[in-house]
């Protein structure tokens, strides 16, 4: 079973090439993406196995993932690093991360289409063998459906009140974000709901 962390052939040679050092370190990486373009950017979302992640851990993998990329030099083009938190709205590129964000809204992409579609938006139900299972609407009725992890191309959470919340109480439960800058949060975030696609 392939995972949604490293698509791409380089994507997954990068991946070979850096998740070592990253795990060594003791995080995880979550995605590997060269976007190229006029200006190529090496992408790279990691965190603790925990889910957490803080800008002092993203500077010191940073400095790992360049030391080691400068050695075996993957990348022919000029190119930027950038190592982030996987966010909020965070992708979903593990059989795991399924069940451990069940509960919560995602969007789910398969390479092909399945029943007529290949875009999927429901409330997330865990996981089942190789399976993920999805509540969606179907005909104003809500369906569970179960996706083989290898059909997908791509899957993340959905921005909601909900995730907010819960994320945010999390970071609060540990001390990191007090009562205040919760509530001023989430006023910024409770603006209209933008669909992105």
């Amino acid at each position: 079973m392939s995972d949604l962390i490293a698509r791409s052939a380089m994507d997954r040679r990068i991946n070979e090439i850096i998740a070592p050092t990253v795990e060594d370190m003791g995080y995880e990486v979550v995605r590997v993406r060269l976007m190229t373009g006029k200006e190529s950017t090496l992408q790279v979302m990691a965190q603790k196995p925990d889910g957490s992640i803080e800008v002092d851990d993203c500077a010191q993998i940073s400095t790992a993932v360049s030391a080691v990329l400068d050695v075996e030099d993957p990348i022919l083009d000029a190119y930027t690093l950038e190592v982030s938190s996987p966010g909020i709205d965070r992708p979903l590129t593990r059989l795991k991360d399924f069940d451990l964000w069940e509960g919560y809204v995602a969007k789910i992409e398969t390479e092909q289409m399945i029943d007529g579609r290949r875009r999927f938006k429901g409330v997330l139900h865990g996981t089942e063998g190789d399976e993920v299972l999805i509540e969606i609407e179907e005909h104003g009725e809500p369906v569970t459906i179960g996706l083989k992890f290898d059909w997908l191309s791509d899957a993340k959470l959905v921005l909601t009140d909900e995730l907010i919340r819960d994320v945010l109480k999390g970071r609060k439960d540990a001390g990191q974000i007090d009562e205040t800058q919760f509530d001023e949060v989430e006023t910024v975030l409770d603006g209209p709901d933008e669909e992105k696609d």
